[in-house]
């Protein structure tokens, strides 16, 4: 049994470990998951890197492992190298369960693969390590770490709001009452105060607006009502000058019977058209001028 669990599965898992190693080097991979995707992005170099360091590790493990058969001094050094391998992975996995929405399956495999040597090895000590286990994953679950994931995925306006803000409550009923739909982020977010921390805004609401123009950023309840104020009466003066230009054409539009009456008082065509191309004094002018038809009932 100590052959088996100190030798034969370091064995195994080395072999594991170095498939995937020469896999990698060929840009190709055992874990196909998104998860094992994202998990190389969080670390801070090439995870190759930490394939070598783990193939070491484990080639050291199967080393110390076959020596302690005969001597206690290795015995010491392959449960110091074991235990540790095994911190180093619970704490890997566990910031990967909180950071990431699903976590590297290679990962998990060396995990379980430690924790069977463990159990086999010394079944006694083994709740020891997993209270040790448990210990790291509550203890990162308390941080507030950033989630390697996105929140702005398409184009809309994203809110860095806090419910117990006064300013943020003034933007949140602006747009309740204008009905402008945007998404809430809390600042409680990590990853909401990461991208605050990087541009430099120390202070909440931050709207984030993402337009296939660009990405653009208000600030503080004034500046954010005040933008949407402004493009609310553009709206309106743009809407007023199209009822007006519909109106004026409407106008201008001179029946059969007045165009027979202009040329028999001779006036031309570009008296009843100058409408068309003047301000709109001249529209409003047309509008109020009685009609030919008017004229004729009161002869």
């Amino acid at each position: 049994m100590r052959f088996f669990s100190r030798v034969f599965l370091p064995f195994l898992l080395l072999s594991y470990i170095g498939v995937e190693t020469y896999l990698k080097t060929q840009n190709t991979s055992l874990c196909g998951e998104v998860g094992c995707k994202l998990a190389g992005e969080l670390l801070r170099f090439n995870p190759i890197y930490l394939n070598y360091t783990g193939f070491i590790g484990i080639f050291f493990l199967m080393i110390f492992g076959y020596r302690s058969l005969k001597s206690s001094f290795f015995e010491g050094l392959f449960f110091l190298v074991l235990y540790s391998a095994i911190a180093f992975e619970a704490t890997i996995i566990a910031y990967q369960f909180i950071a990431n929405p699903e976590p590297c399956l290679f990962c998990l495999g060396i995990f379980s693969s430690l924790l069977l040597i463990a159990f086999f090895s010394s079944s006694k000590h083994f709740p020891i390590v997993l209270a040790g286990i448990f210990a790291i994953l509550v203890g990162l679950s308390t941080l507030s770490l950033t989630k390697n994931k996105a929140y702005a995925t398409s184009e809309g306006l994203y809110l860095i709001q806090s419910e117990s803000c006064a300013h943020c409550k003034k933007v949140k009923t602006y747009f309740s009452k204008e009905d402008i739909k945007y998404t809430a982020i809390s600042v409680k977010e990590a990853n909401a105060r990461s991208f605050l921390k990087f541009i430099n805004i120390s202070s909440i609401p931050a709207l984030v607006m993402k337009e296939s123009s660009g990405i653009h950023i208000l600030t503080g309840d004034k500046k954010i009502i005040a933008h949407f104020e402004a493009k609310k009466k553009a709206k309106e003066i743009t809407q007023t000058e199209v009822v007006q230009t519909k109106v004026l054409q409407t106008e201008v539009s001179v029946p059969q019977e007045t165009a027979i009456q202009s040329s028999n008082l001779n006036l031309g065509r570009d008296f009843f058209s100058a409408g068309a191309v003047a301000d709109e004094g001249c529209s409003i002018s047309i509008v109020e001028t009685p009609s030919c038809e008017d004229d004729n009932e009161s002869h």
